[in-house]
């Protein structure tokens, strides 16, 4: 009887601490996730950044940015095809910056990062100058540790 009690007990404190591992320091994984971002967007990016970027993510990631993307669904190809997009972008900017402007958490269970980016380039479908500077904000879902679905609106 008394080893039944501690076999319990033992398997109850493991299944704890393993509940403790899973949580994450989401200010801290949402400076990590704007670093990588950042890191992809920069006149000297290279598919070593983008992947640094998209391991931040899970494979069936879904993906919005209003006005134009507003299909968010997750999908098989999800990590697949953000990969796809931002290749065909990559190396297109000749200047960019951003600052980080507010994080906030959400249990753990999401981020909403806020930031202000500056970019000048040549647009690689049409070869036409383009120049911006937005503010920014991205919701992140996260689930187990990694970016499940990404919100991006415009102020």
């Amino acid at each position: 009887m008394n080893k039944l009690l501690i076999l319990s007990l033992i398997i109850l404190f493991s299944g704890s601490l393993l509940a403790n591992d899973s949580k994450i320091d989401l200010d801290a994984f949402a400076k990590l996730y704007f670093d990588k971002m950042v890191a992809t967007q920069s006149p000297t990016a290279t598919k070593k950044e983008l992947e640094e970027y998209l391991a931040l993510l899970t494979d069936d990631v879904g993906h919005s940015h209003l006005p134009w993307v507003t299909d968010d669904s997750r999908l098989p190809s999800g990590k697949s095809d953000m990969r796809k997009g931002m290749t065909f972008y990559l190396g297109a900017h000749t200047e960019y910056k951003a600052e980080l402007l507010d994080v906030f958490a959400f249990n753990q269970s999401a981020i909403a990062i806020r930031y202000k980016d500056y970019a000048k380039g040549i647009h690689p479908q049409s070869n036409q100058p383009i120049e911006y500077s937005q503010t920014m904000m991205e919701v992140l879902e996260i689930e187990d540790g990694k970016v499940a679905v990404i919100r991006k609106y415009h102020e």
